[in-house]
């Protein structure tokens, strides 16, 4: 493996040189500078960067932790911060959770130990309930899901006042029959069931089923036929499931 040492001997220069020049902190001659890059690029040298960045006390990298990233809406989330981070100069390091705790510390340890720069973060459950005690050395933005800290940054949705409108639009377009399905993984689950229920009750109305279930394909996709093929069949589904579309409904359930 080529070194920092190999590239300063073919430029002729000293390691101390070649690393102002990966730097470019540093004012060098233009001649000097070249010679260092073509000694780069004909070694085919790459600069170990969790070195630099343990030097540095700063990373050039960022962790993304979701909990599935098959969910259109991670993903989403996902291409926006990999496009910012770009950008800035900064690459990103996505993590997939499963609603798993024991993977979510798993890739928290790991972004530890990468010395990322910080975080974005959605997290399960039972991080939510014990993120106080939670003591990683690494700046978080929590997204999506709401944590019990107040020192802790968030971007979080208005989930109650985003269903209720949900709900009230299908009802002031004459849907009377409503079915919930709400993830019971997080707080967004809940939250959307509260908007949903309170836009019910101010149209004087109860739902048909209100299911928390599972955020996954499957569970989304069983259940959802199951309530369309029931006795008490809805005229319209709410589910803050974003894996289930109509699409992914064959054309007899719709």
């Amino acid at each position: 493996m080529t070194s920092i040492k190999d590239v300063a001997k073919a430029a002729g220069v000293s390691t101390a040189t070649v690393s102002r020049v990966l730097a470019n902190n540093a004012p060098i001659k233009a001649e000097t500078r070249e010679r260092v890059l073509e000694a780069v690029a004909q070694l085919n040298y790459r600069p170990n960067l969790i070195a630099r960045s343990l030097r540095a006390q700063k990373s050039a990298k960022i962790g993304l932790v979701v909990s599935d990233i098959r969910n259109p809406f991670f993903t989403a989330i996902g291409r926006a911060v990999e496009d910012a981070a770009y950008e800035q100069g900064y690459s990103v390091l996505m993590c997939n959770t499963d609603e798993n705790p024991e993977k979510e510390e798993l890739y928290l340890n790991l972004l530890h130990d990468e010395n990322v720069a910080g975080v974005i973060f959605s997290p399960t459950q039972q991080f939510s309930a014990a993120s106080s005690t939670y003591k990683a050395k690494m700046p978080f933005v929590i997204i999506d899901r709401a944590v019990d800290s107040k020192d802790t940054d968030m971007v979080l949705l208005d989930n109650v006042s985003a269903a209720y409108e949900l709900t009230a639009h299908l009802l002031e377009n004459g849907y009377r029959k409503l079915a919930g399905l709400f993830g019971d993984a997080s707080t967004t689950g809940q939250e959307r069931s509260r908007g949903f229920h309170r836009a019910l009750k101010d149209y004087q109305l109860n739902p048909v089923i209100a299911h928390f279930i599972s955020p996954r394909i499957k569970q989304g996709y069983d259940t959802t036929i199951a309530v369309l093929d029931g006795a008490n069949r809805p005229d319209a589904i709410l589910t803050s499931n974003s894996l289930l579309t109509a699409g992914a409904l064959p054309s007899s359930a719709r």
